[in-house]
Formats: structure tokens, sequence, C-alpha cells
């Protein structure tokens, strides 16, 4: 844990546990370690539903964690179902209900029981599926989403070397039949390693690889931080301003992801040419425009076609993977929250910012009546103070020290 940190004084941790070896060592050592800095733990297990078995089998983890003295709760995952795509939708609900019971419990620290021979396979399946450099270097160590790090401490370990920490303390686990299902790609990636200690050459080779290319990826994001920073600035309403010239291809694919809400930067030639000489272009969701009045360079803005429906005004709520609603009161029945689009022409004299910007702004209906646009304070500063949206991403930009906007009448202020 040490090189994860840095770390509160009394760090409270949630554990992401399945009952297998792997997750049962990190509640073991995690709870160990969290006592002894004076902080707790929580475990999170979670039942997929995919098996008859599971809801016993997270009870009997529960009932193992309770033994140990150490508190769980288990979260259901449902509708997931068997079917194409299965392995890949069972870890987007996963990681989706862990992070959500963490932030719920105010808990920003989620621990996951990834190891070596995981990071290894992890390597195998990236590179089969032609990833680039950025992804060659696996899992991280520590990955910070919008409501969470994510903590992996046992990338360097062997899984033999986890299952011997069990068997000498004398605890049990248990096993799921699917890691080993030759249906699945990564069971016959382990299979064909033929190596179940995780500890042969060909597994510590790949692992030392991840490093490698971690180290490069990390240099590479400090690179992109610093252009970022010069060249960008980030507004609450949801847009970028761009300084005139160049840009590195990965700080523009970057920026175009966080503006998107989508979970991973676009690629491609395109991006690649768009960077060399920016031009009016849309591209991954997000539109190029001339900056115009707003000064020179360039504005980077949400196109209209790809944003997301309306959806219920439900405070805590995400919508087009950018805004957060953060409702104090309860709203009235039937409010949505959705983009303005066509009612920006009437709403010109609430703000100065251009149509473009205006129409993709989050605004609250009830009904077909327009009730509130938050960022251009209408109706009214009263009203807006009650339903606060803000500009949340999915991620931050790897650790980019963007400069984000406070806009008070005609005056930008850095927050």
């Amino acid at each position: 844990m040490a090189g994860l940190g840095p770390f509160d004084p009394a760090p409270r941790l949630a554990l992401a546990v399945s009952g297998g070896a792997d997750s049962l060592a990190l509640a073991f050592l995690a709870d160990g370690w969290a006592r002894a800095n004076g902080g707790e733990a929580l475990a999170l297990i979670v039942d997929h539903g995919l098996r008859p078995e599971a809801a016993a089998e997270a009870a009997a983890s529960a009932g193992l964690l309770g033994r140990l003295g150490i508190r769980s709760r288990i979260l259901r995952l449902y509708g997931l179902g068997w079917g194409p795509g299965m392995p890949a939708r069972a870890r987007a609900g996963r990681y989706a209900i862990l992070e959500a019971a963490a932030a719920e419990l105010g808990i920003t620290l989620l621990l996951l029981g990834h190891h070596g021979a995981d990071q290894a396979e992890t390597l195998l399946l990236r590179a089969l599926d032609g990833s680039g450099e950025a992804g060659l270097a696996g899992m991280a160590a520590r990955r910070e989403t919008a409501r969470v790090a994510l903590l992996r401490p046992f990338l360097g370990t062997s899984p033999g070397r986890l299952r011997a920490t069990l068997a000498a303390a004398g605890l049990t686990w248990l096993t799921d039949p699917s890691n080993a299902d030759p249906a699945f790609l990564r069971a016959r990636l382990r299979s064909a390693r033929e190596d179940g200690g995780g500890d042969g050459v060909a597994t510590m080779a790949l692992g030392e690889a991840a490093q490698a290319a971690g180290r490069r990826r990390a240099r590479a994001e400090r690179a992109r931080a610093g252009v970022l920073a010069a060249r960008a600035a980030l507004h609450p309403e949801g847009y970028a301003r761009l300084a005139p010239g160049p840009l590195e291809p990965s700080a523009l694919a970057a920026l175009l992801r966080v503006l998107a809400g989508a979970e991973f930067a676009p690629a491609g030639r395109r991006i690649a040419a768009l960077a060399a000489c920016p031009a009016p272009a849309t591209l991954a969701g997000v539109r190029l425009l001339r900056a115009g009045r707003l000064g020179p360079g360039w504005l980077l803005v949400r196109e209209p076609r790809a944003m997301a429906p309306d959806i219920a005004a439900i405070p805590g709520l995400r919508w087009d993977g950018r805004f957060r609603l953060a409702l104090s009161a309860r709203p009235p029945p039937g409010a949505r929250m959705g983009a303005l689009g066509s009612a920006a022409a009437r709403l010109r004299r609430f703000s100065r910012l251009p149509a473009a910007i205006l129409a993709t702004l989050p605004a609250l209906r009830v009904g077909e009546e327009l009730a509130a646009v938050p960022h251009i304070g209408y109706p009214d500063a009263s009203t807006c103070a009650l339903v606060p949206v803000l500009f949340s991403p999915n991620e931050p930009l790897a650790g980019a020290p963007f400069t984000i906007l406070n806009r008070v009448g005609d005056a930008e202020t850095p927050l």
C-alpha cells in the first residue's frame, strides 16, 4: 500500500470481494492494514445472478468475512443474463455497482484483488485486440474515477503467494467454475500459460513488460498534462477553449473523451490529422469550431445529435456522461433533464455564450415547460441555486491541471 498513497490518517477502504482466493486474501490483508492505521474496511460482495449458486456463495462469503471480523455488504446485479459480450457487461456492471456503493458510503478508496497473473492475461488480451502503447501497460495500480480511486495492491504478486498466505492463516476459499470455462478467452489464455502459481518465467516477463509500458505511459501522461495546462481551459458549461496551433494527438483525444462523456479516448488517423492542423470538424461526438468573438483559437463543443436523451431529474444522476444533477429540493413530478436544444434561441439575452454552446447546456423541464437552465441563471438566480447541475466527466484527464473557470457576469475567475 505504501506506493499507492497518500492516505488519510484513518483510511476507510471498500474491498471488492467475490469469495475466491484472490479477493479473500485482499480482504484479509487490507483489513489488517486498515486497522493498523486506525482505519476500517468494508467488503463489497457482488452477486451477478448468473448462476443459481451465486446468492448462496455471496452469503457464504459474507459469513466467512464476518467470522474474521470484517464487515460486508452484498450487492446484487439484476438483468445481466448470458449472451454476447457477457464478460464485458458483467465487468461494467460490477464496477458501476461497486463504485456507487462506495460513494454512497462516503468511501473514496476501492481496492481490487487483481494480481500478477491477471496482469499477464490482460496484456495478452490487449495485444490480441491490437491495443496501442497505452493499453499494453495493462491495469494501473492506482486509477482515479469521478467517484473513487481504484487501487490494485497485488499487481506485483503471484496468485500462488496469495493462496499460500491464506493457507498459512487456515483460511479456505470458494472457486468460481466460470474462471476455467473455455468459452471465455481469458480462461483459455490462463489454461495455455500452464502456470497456476503465476510465478513462471513467461508470466513474470509479461508483468515486467506491463510495468515498463506503464512507466512510459506515466511519462506520456505527465507530458500531455503539461500541454493541456498550457493550451486548454475546460469550462463548467461543458466546453473547452483551445489555444491556436497544432496539438499533440493524445491531448486532443483526451479532450474529446471528456467533452463527449466517453469512457475511452478515441484513436485513429483523423485525430492525428486534426491535431496537426486544427480545422472545423465533428469527431467522436464533439464539434471543433473557431472561437470567434470569444477570442483566438478553437472551441470544442458537444455535438447535439450525439447527446443523450432526456432523463428523469433524480438527484445525483449523471446525464450525457458529463453533468450531475445535485438538487437541493425535491423536483416537481415529471421533471426531466436534457439538452436545452432549440430553446436556446430565445434565451440569448441570458448569456454571451455562442448558440453552439447554449444548445448543449443541460436544462430542466416539467412537461413541455422549461423550468431552469442553471448555467445561465434562467429564469433567475434563486431558482438555479436550488438545481445546481455540475460538469462532472466520467474521469479526470490523467491528472491534467486544467483551469476550470467560474463565470460571474462577463468575468472569468479560476476556481
